[in-house]
């Protein structure tokens, strides 16, 4: 039968580092390539530039053909803010505030009241342009929408095509809202946007 040796405490942790230390240079010593920097020209990006959009987003939510749809009622009748109502949008971005202006692109997403006391909307849209030379690309835009501020501020997240790497913000101002009929609004959108 075998012998087993007994060992000091003092030995033991000395083996158990040297046995440790071992495993971390196999662990280490693997290349697993998980992140690794990247030349932006093997992209095509080239020099970062400034855009300025001018649009109109004109949310219809009444009529034969509305473009705002509520996809979740508000939690409770008696809300004032509508909180936890849901939109979905596909809406129109025209070039002027009357919605037979030239059509530049749709703004498709969702909307929903986000706060119990204030009018405020949790947005999150994406701008698909249809014109000219951005047509196909898109701007992501998120945030929150305070309607009872003059001037409001979304940040640009994203975007796809001409706006890969896309960063910037939006200011939103209210054109229109019939807020006692129909909630029908055209709102104007300046979006400045970085991009390659």
């Amino acid at each position: 039968m075998a012998r087993i040796l007994p060992i000091s405490a003092f030995q033991f942790i000395i083996i158990s580092s040297l046995l440790s230390s071992f495993s971390m240079i196999l662990v280490s010593g693997e290349d697993h390539e998980f992140v690794k920097p990247m030349d932006p020209e093997l992209f095509g990006l080239k020099k970062e530039k400034l855009t300025h959009f001018r649009l109109y987003w004109h949310d219809i939510v009444d009529g034969p053909n509305p473009t705002a749809v509520t996809v979740v009622q508000p939690l409770s009748n008696s809300s004032q803010t509508k909180f936890g109502m849901i939109r979905m949008i596909d809406n129109q971005l025209t070039l002027g505030p009357e919605s037979s202006s030239k059509l530049l692109g749709r703004a498709q997403g969702f909307y929903a009241s986000a706060s119990q006391e204030d009018l405020s909307l949790l947005m999150v849209q994406n701008f698909a342009f249809v014109q000219g030379k951005y047509n196909g690309s898109t701007i992501t835009l998120m945030g929150r929408n305070s309607l009872s501020n003059k001037v409001r501020e979304l940040s640009v997240i994203g975007g796809s095509g001409l706006f890969r790497f896309a960063r910037g913000y939006a200011l939103l101002t209210t054109q229109s809202f019939n807020a006692s009929k129909s909630d029908d609004a055209v709102v104007e959108y300046n979006i400045y946007v970085l991009h390659y």
